[in-house]
């Protein structure tokens, strides 16, 4: 199947920090794109530029035939997709459904066995790459789900990233991001470590960065996130909130396998001490301020 523009009419739902700019990327490739968002004020931006507000789930569900979302936590993805008045109670058969959240991948598999049962195609394609991945259309894309429902939705999910990569069945797309936050928390401790050793002793942070960024210590962390612990600005390109849940989705999951995480479980204890100080809506980098404060 080929989902044309003059065929495909796109619902996008979940207009946030990274939401808003994946669905501009298919409104200025020429799709129709219907907006839901639990606060209508977040999609804005993208109605003045076109796209088309819809008062509720199922209203967006009932009118495309590609559904995209990007939502906070588990439960709103669970109660999006199967609550009663959800995508898959009121999506046509042969709708493609496609969750970007960062999810539990016994929820994507359970999904997408509900989706199946319903003659729905159902993807699970979480993201990384934050604010600027997402307005640069340069996201890391990892989707679970049937060779044939991926081939067919791949020139959307090309719109908002480049390096689009099938992991396997459902819940595939879940397990590796399980794997990318893995590896995220221990290094943005020896980030957020780093740079304040370089403060401590003297050295220009700057100056430091150019030297080791490059080498064996080199990370995205440590490229994007670094320069901004520097300059003060703790902006979220992705919430504290956010990767809090992501890091109990992956313990539990890890519990689930029988794998040990302990560098995980460090740094899920020091996130959860950043919050409870007022800092769960700043940027995963914020964690720096917790340690120049121990």
């Amino acid at each position: 199947m080929s989902l044309s523009k003059e065929t495909t009419t796109i619902g996008f739902i979940g207009t946030g920090v990274m939401g808003k700019s994946m669905a501009n990327h298919l409104l200025n490739a020429g799709y129709r794109v219907y907006v839901y968002n639990r606060t209508k004020e977040k999609a804005e931006t993208l109605i003045q530029q076109g796209a088309i507000w819809l008062n509720s789930v199922q209203d967006l569900a009932s009118q495309a035939n590609v559904i995209i979302t990007i939502v906070g936590y588990p439960q709103d993805v669970e109660e999006i997709y199967l609550g009663e008045h959800g995508i898959l109670n009121t999506a046509k058969p042969g709708t493609y459904v496609i969750d970007m959240t960062t999810s539990s991948p016994r929820l994507a598999k359970k999904i997408f066995q509900a989706a199946q049962e319903k003659g729905i195609h159902a993807l699970d394609a979480p993201v990384s790459g934050g604010d600027v991945g997402a307005r640069e259309a340069t996201l890391s894309i990892m989707v679970g789900g049937e060779k044939e429902d991926f081939e067919t939705v791949y020139p959307l999910l090309k719109l908002m990233g480049t390096n689009i990569v099938l992991q396997g069945k459902a819940g595939a797309g879940q397990y590796t991001k399980m794997c990318n936050q893995i590896a995220i928390a221990s290094n943005m401790i020896g980030v957020c470590e780093a740079i304040l050793y370089a403060k401590k002793s003297g050295l220009d942070p700057k100056n430091v960065l150019k030297s080791i960024e490059n080498g064996a210590a080199g990370s995205w962390s440590l490229s994007h996130l670094a320069p901004r612990i520097i300059d003060g600005d703790f902006n979220p390109g992705f919430y504290v909130k956010h990767f809090i849940k992501d890091m109990n989705i992956a313990l539990e999951s890890a519990e689930e396998l029988g794998v040990q995480t302990p560098g995980l479980s460090l740094a899920k204890s020091l996130y959860e001490q950043l919050a409870e100080i007022g800092e769960e809506n700043s940027g995963t980098h914020a964690l720096y301020k917790l340690l120049e404060s121990m």
